[in-house]
């Protein structure tokens, strides 16, 4: 039939091939099984992968998948890692995948599982990824029979070893020639898979699209084996919908609204435009290193790369191919001295609404009756509320009412009375804790400025250096460039020690940071300052300026590693203490 044809099911092998599934053959030749790429040719090597049988113990399975996944990094190891905050772990190490290899990676996982449970490549992906690509914990669950149902449940797939007895009678038949998809949600499959229903011997019969609400034969009808079925062309813009303007791929539910998943074969037989296979592609392959706890994109520009590393952990971890070096940890730039948690909590308070109320606190006071946040805008003290259900009269010094004045009138004598001063007291400690605030955003934030600037500063660098080179080798001038690489370091080693003093608390240890901390500020500054000189109108010459530079950028490097040292000497030791609510 033409619907046969169109979706490459042969049906006159199709009764046999379910027996074969039966068995755990998976008929997926790859994980996207279509004859474009999802991305260029690479040359990585070949899968390394080990074979387990079914009747392995969990123990046994997890330390398999432990073995293989070794060696997976291995094959693409570029080195480890290095940190200033922590002891370090030589175990820890990390490898750059690029596209294609992350396609592989995936293939991989999911072979490695497969070889042991014996399930379809689209089951087995889905499953992974509801155990965000833990293959232990999947094995775990996978072989505690009596969670086994409430796995699959959990997972919004059919359980694949589950067979109503109307199919066994079905399948027996094999004189009627039937060939039949499973469509209950007891299914004997054991993937989700598209379901056709054709019978020589009955005319096929026409049903109702849930959808479209139009008329179309049974072999126009496509359903998942939950047994909702809807035509073909609302397949096809349901899917599309889901994957062009809603960026869902990994968890596209069937269209009835119930919780059983589209596998990967049904989205790529059903979709014919190859932009929308190829977003699903995508959507797949991001999905993949989004839920792997050990894998992170790399932050760079325009870069497609991912990290691997041999488990999650604070360290910095570098791009080979951008060169952007980033933490494994939140995946944000690299930020020595202060933690990821304080540096969320940080950025957090940067861009959320809690400084507008540190500001409306110190600058506004509460109506004594109706709380409404009253702004003076004159130099009277005697307020009215502008509430139109309020309209009371207070004092602005005092808070209390206006009426027990009396003569006093606009020289009030009451604001030393208890409740007054209490007033005062919390407005002084809003107002102190805003400008505590700015203290520490304003130099945070003009680091963060200078670094975005001094990308300029490199340009006009690299022409000094190409100018040089008429009385040195380029060799010679390269001192220039490692001055503005030492220069960006330590600008964004500041800039992260502002918000890392900002919630320390003060003792001893906190006061020698800060003076660290000044010190290689004025260093930077004084570095900063050298290297926006025109060298071209200096009495001095080359060899006498290259001495200078190295000196400057020698010293910032120096005091650069005696504040990472004492603030790792810190952690190691528990000197920093931190205010939690700041």
């Amino acid at each position: 039939m033409a619907d046969d044809e169109q979706f490459d099911i042969d049906t006159d092998s199709e009764i046999e091939d379910e027996d074969n599934e039966n068995q755990g053959s998976d008929d997926d030749t790859g994980f996207f099984p279509i004859d474009e790429p999802i991305v260029h040719s690479s040359q990585s090597n070949t899968t390394t992968t080990t074979t387990t049988t079914t009747t392995a113990s969990s123990s046994q399975i997890s330390k398999q998948t432990r073995g293989t996944s070794d060696q997976s990094v291995n094959k693409y190891s570029t080195g480890t890692s290095t940190s200033n905050n922590h002891p370090q772990d030589n175990n820890f190490e990390y490898v750059v995948l690029t596209q294609d290899d992350i396609v592989k990676y995936m293939e991989e996982c999911i072979k490695e599982v497969n070889e042991v449970i014996k399930l379809p490549s689209t089951t087995v992906r889905l499953l992974l990824h509801h155990f965000r690509w833990d293959k232990e914990k999947l094995m775990e669950r996978f072989y505690d029979p009596n969670h086994q149902d409430e796995l699959f449940q959990q997972a919004h797939i059919v359980n694949p070893f589950k067979k109503p007895p109307q199919l066994q009678t079905q399948l027996s038949n094999s004189s009627h020639r039937t060939t039949r998809r499973q469509i209950s949600a007891n299914s004997s499959s054991p993937s989700p898979s598209i379901t056709i229903t054709t019978n020589p011997l009955k005319p096929s019969t026409e049903q109702i699209c849930g959808i479209c609400y139009t008329t179309k034969p049974l072999n126009e009808r496509v359903g998942l084996e939950c047994g909702h079925k809807f035509c073909i062309s609302c397949w096809r813009c349901y899917l599309t919908t889901k994957i062009m303007h809603e960026g869902i791929g990994q968890t596209i539910s069937c269209p009835a609204k119930c919780d059983i998943l589209v596998d990967d074969k049904t989205v790529l037989r059903l979709i014919e435009n190859p932009d929308v296979r190829r977003k699903y592609q995508h959507l797949i392959t991001n999905s993949f290193v989004e839920c792997n706890r050990n894998m992170r994109w790399c932050p760079g520009t325009n870069c497609t790369n991912a990290i691997k590393a041999s488990y999650c952990d604070v360290a910095m971890v570098t791009c080979t191919s951008c060169k952007t070096s980033f933490c494994f940890q939140c995946g944000q730039a690299w930020h020595e001295p202060i933690k990821c948690k304080w540096l969320k909590k940080w950025q957090k308070k940067c861009h959320d609404d809690s400084e507008t109320s540190n500001w409306i606190a110190a600058n506004t006071k509460e109506c004594p009756k109706c709380h409404a946040t009253i702004e003076k805008n004159g130099g009277c003290n005697h307020l009215i509320c502008k509430n139109q259900s309020c309209k009371y009269e207070f004092c602005w010094v005092c808070l209390g009412a206006w009426e027990p004045h009396g003569s006093s009138w606009y020289n009030c004598n009451r604001f030393n009375e208890d409740d007054a001063k209490k007033a005062r007291d919390e407005q002084e400690r809003s107002r102190a804790a805003l400008q505590r605030y700015l203290h520490y955003y304003k130099r945070y934030h003009n680091h963060h400025e200078s670094l975005r600037l001094e990308n300029k500063l490199l340009d006009q660098v690299q022409k000094h250096m190409e100018s040089m080179q008429q009385q040195m080798s380029w060799i010679e001038v390269q001192f220039l460039q490692i001055a503005c690489d030492v220069l960006r370091q330590c600008r964004q080693t500041l800039m992260y020690t502002y918000p890392f003093a900002f919630y320390l608390k003060r003792n001893n240890h906190s006061i020698i940071f800060e003076q660290n901390q000044a010190d290689l500020e004025h260093a930077t500054e004084e570095l900063s300052g050298y290297l926006e000189r025109d060298f071209s109108q200096t009495n001095a010459s080359l060899t006498e300026l290259k001495q200078k530079v190295q000196d400057k950028y020698r010293y910032c490097s120096t005091r650069r590693k005696v504040l990472l040292d004492h603030v790792a000497e810190g952690y190691e030791c528990d000197y920093w203490e931190y205010n939690e609510n700041v």
